[in-house]
């Protein structure tokens, strides 16, 4: 806003992160607006029109970097060209590829077929097929077009006076279609204008290929053509919609299923393959006697060993990412005691052979490993088990702040591989790798992976002129704001970036790790059950037993929680606890900063292992 008699407006709808407070902090001078709910991006971007008077309006996503002179060649452009009403600029997305809705078409009913049956991607640059995305226009050409993106829109305020505010139908996705629209019908136009850039992340903003997405995309859309199209095109339309509707939401929640459940699914298929060739194997080289197992070993017993192993495998982490080979065996090796446990309580007739559950379990074992080092290696490119791909990265900027920037890498506990500095005049050091010009030669010559700018020092401007110079190739790129302890960027725009950051990360911070811990609540107390005579002879009191039994399974209490005598306001939420940390060290006296400590770190690297432990201890070993 340097230079530019101007008001920047914050809308914050409802977040739970702290934003407001954060704004108000760091920027004093932004007109902040909380809401207590999320009213949506139409009513939210209308609650900061309406309180300016300005001449232009700017509606601009939370996810972007503009340029530093994006504002003034707009607002050039605008003053020299009074017929254009609205405004859109180049989009990249944070690998430096364009962003082919920076300009759109009108989503009439023939131009929605084409993109519904996929005839816009074969035929991108026809005028007949490419409508959508309008691929006939070149992305650096100055042109009118129907649609601008809501992510970046500029609009003068008295078209906005004429044609109206963004109509609050509209909760998320398509205000900006029908907004544009208007601007069109009133007489103006809207002009794609990519002599300035920006980066939008986008895939921080939604999850586009969840069914909610497909829902809320779509029946927005359905909102636009009853409300400007009449007759046999409404129909058509909305018929063509709906039908994109169920299509889409069926394709989305299948591949989340997929993504989700493969790995459990492709285990459980090798293992149970596996079982019946080594029940054959047994049948024919040891007992050699053909069906010596009745045909339910293979009905219930197999099933029944592949569920355990898994479970066992899930919960001690064998399918979180990093994989790795430790948690694999730790988990499978749980699973053939509690299997061999199990076993041991069969009556004779369905008691067979011990050594198929111990062949089972190396199969297991090796079938697991073979397919993490299969997926891991896909997704870093290493086989190193329970290690990310150790990116090859250079950070760009003036010494300083480079220095900076590295420890601040360093101390977010990445995997990264520091290859060196790219300086932005002539230096000579040992760690320099060259100057900024011959960024694009030293990337391919050194293998980088990742770039990692410093905008104290490199503009945006410059940031996104390597961006999308260097999108064809595999890299990477990060931003380090100003005075700031975030390496920030995202490599696609369908999915949320990495964030380098050494603040902590709290284990028990993660969803999945508070649902591996509830289960692991409900098969203690499912353990523990039975066991409390056990308990009273060792002088536990039975009658108190039960009752934290009870209150662990009906979710009143976690069998391990934080020691509730210090302040753990800073820590993840969790259930008042039967147990903590502290009541396995009765023997050390325990300061409070201890205990803080000791909640502090149970919160941060919690595992299953860890309450497992304390149990045990809690309840034998003292």
């Amino acid at each position: 806003m340097e230079g530019i008699d101007g008001d920047v407006y914050v809308v914050d709808n409802h977040s739970a992160d702290g934003s407001v407070q954060m704004v108000r902090e760091k920027f004093p001078n932004v007109v902040c607006i909380a809401n207590t709910d999320n009213v949506g991006f139409a009513v939210a971007n209308n609650q900061a029109i309406n309180q300016s008077d300005a001449e232009y309006v700017l509606l601009l996503n939370p996810d972007t970097v503009v340029q530093e002179d994006t504002f003034r060649k707009c607002l050039n452009y605008l003053d020299q060209h009074q017929n254009v009403g609205g405004l859109g600029v180049k989009m990249i997305d944070g690998k430096g590829k364009f962003l082919p809705e920076s300009k759109r078409g009108l989503p009439t009913p023939e131009v929605a077929f084409y993109k519904m049956v996929g005839l816009n991607k074969l035929f991108p640059r026809s005028k007949r097929f490419g409508k959508y995305h309008l691929g006939y226009i070149g992305e650096d050409e100055v042109a009118e077009v129907d649609v601008l993106a809501g992510a970046f829109m500029m609009m003068r305020m008295s078209v906005l006076d004429e044609v109206g505010l963004l109509d609050e139908t509209f909760f998320m996705y398509g205000e900006d279609i029908d907004l544009s629209y208007r601007i069109t019908q009133a007489g103006f136009t809207n002009v794609y204008f990519p002599e300035t850039s920006i980066i939008h992340y986008k895939g921080e903003s939604t999850k586009r290929m969840s069914a909610n997405y497909v829902f809320v995309f779509y029946r927005a859309m359905v909102i636009f053509a009853r409300k400007h199209y009449t007759g046999q095109s409404a129909n058509l339309f909305v018929g063509l919609i709906n039908l994109s509707i169920y299509l889409r939401a069926a394709l989305a929640l299948v591949q989340r299923m997929i993504s989700r459940t493969w790995l459990y699914l492709v285990d459980a298929a090798v293992i149970l393959v596996g079982l019946f060739g080594i029940k054959d194997y047994w049948e024919e080289h040891i007992k050699n006697f053909e069906n010596y197992f009745a045909p339910i070993y293979g009905q219930t017993h197999f099933p029944a060993y592949t569920f355990i192993w898994i479970l066992m495998v899930f919960w001690s982490g064998g399918y979180q990412r990093p994989y790795s080979m430790g948690r694999v065996i730790r988990g499978v090796l749980a699973g053939t005691i509690v299997i061999s446990a199990l076993f041991a309580f069969l009556p004779d007739t369905l008691r067979y052979s011990r050594g198929i559950i111990l062949a089972g379990t190396a199969l297991s074992a090796l079938a697991m490993l073979i397919i993490r080092v299969i997926a891991h290696y896909k997704r870093y490119r290493n086989f190193n088990l329970g290690r990310a791909a150790n990116l090859k990265t250079v950070i760009v900027g003036h010494r300083e702040e480079r220095n900076r920037v590295l420890g601040l890498l360093q101390k977010s506990e990445t995997t990264n591989q520091f290859l060196g500095f790219v300086a932005l005049e002539e230096e000579h050091d040992d760690e320099i790798l060259g100057s900024v010009d011959r960024l694009n030669d030293l990337c391919e010559l050194y293998q980088v992976d990742e770039v990692i700018f410093c905008s104290k020092d490199v503009s945006s401007s410059e940031t996104m002129h390597w961006m999308s110079k260097m999108a064809s190739k595999n890299v990477n790129f990060k931003i380090v704001p100003d005075d700031s302890q975030f390496i920030i960027g995202s490599n696609a725009k369908d999915v949320n970036g990495e964030l380098y950051t050494e603040e902590i990360i709290f284990a028990l911070a993660d969803p999945n790790q508070q649902q591996k811990k509830r289960l692991l609540d409900v098969l203690l107390c499912m353990l523990l059950l039975p066991l409390g005579v056990l308990i009273g002879w060792f002088g536990k009191g039975i009658l108190r037993h039960y009752q934290n039994v009870f209150q662990v399974l009906f979710g009143q209490k976690t069998w391990v929680s934080y020691d509730n005598r210090v302040d753990t306001e800073d820590l993840p939420v969790l259930k008042p606890g039967v147990y903590s940390l502290t009541d396995t060290k009765k023997s050390i006296e325990i300061s409070e900063e201890m205990r803080k400590k000791l909640n502090y770190f149970y919160a941060k690297n919690y595992t299953f292992e860890t309450d497992v432990k304390v149990v045990w201890k809690s309840l034998f070993l003292r």
